[in-house]
């Protein structure tokens, strides 16, 4: 019979086991950066703003071009905007042609791709954000066929219970 005690392996990783993963990840990222094909997987993991509007509605189309355009990716949803809007408890006053929802966060009408990544930033405690109606110079409402026409509007933050507040205005 052998006596001789083998060392035991600590269970806990050792000091130099965080500098290694920490290492490795810095290499694997130096490689994914020179790789094409890498680079579209990172593309893939953008934001990702779920829309649901009419199918013929060409504003919507045109917000959905503004937020892909400032780095948003986008999931549509041909129809059920408006059974969307009272699942997501967005009162009527607030409504637009369009409904989205991302990150948990309800986003009503032509809300600029600015205020979605702030409001992403900041994570306030709210239920989303709205710019009801479709006020003419929003995005999506800016196109050529309004003659460079903006209307003042405001982006509202929808608070839980039905209030809501200026986010912030545009004029």
């Amino acid at each position: 019979m052998n006596m001789t005690r083998q060392p035991r392996r600590s269970p806990l990783p050792t000091r130099a086991a965080p500098r290694r993963r920490w290492l490795r990840a810095l290499a694997c990222s130096a490689v994914a950066a020179l790789l094409p094909g890498v680079s579209a997987a990172r593309s893939e993991q953008r934001v990702l703003v779920e829309v649901w509007k009419d199918p013929s509605c060409g504003c919507c189309t045109d917000w959905i071009r503004h937020l892909q355009a400032n780095g948003l990716a986008t999931k549509l949803n041909d129809s059920g905007n408006t059974a969307m809007r009272a699942r997501l408890g967005i009162a009527a006053r607030y409504g637009s042609c369009h409904t989205a929802l991302v990150g948990g966060y309800a986003i009503e009408g032509h809300v600029p791709a600015s205020e979605i990544k702030r409001l992403l930033a900041e994570r306030p405690n709210a239920l989303g954000l709205a710019v009801p109606r479709m006020p003419v110079g929003s995005p999506g409402m800016d196109g050529e066929v309004y003659g460079g026409r903006k209307d003042p509007y405001d982006v509202l933050l929808l608070a839980r219970d039905g209030s809501a507040s200026v986010y912030r205005s545009y004029r």
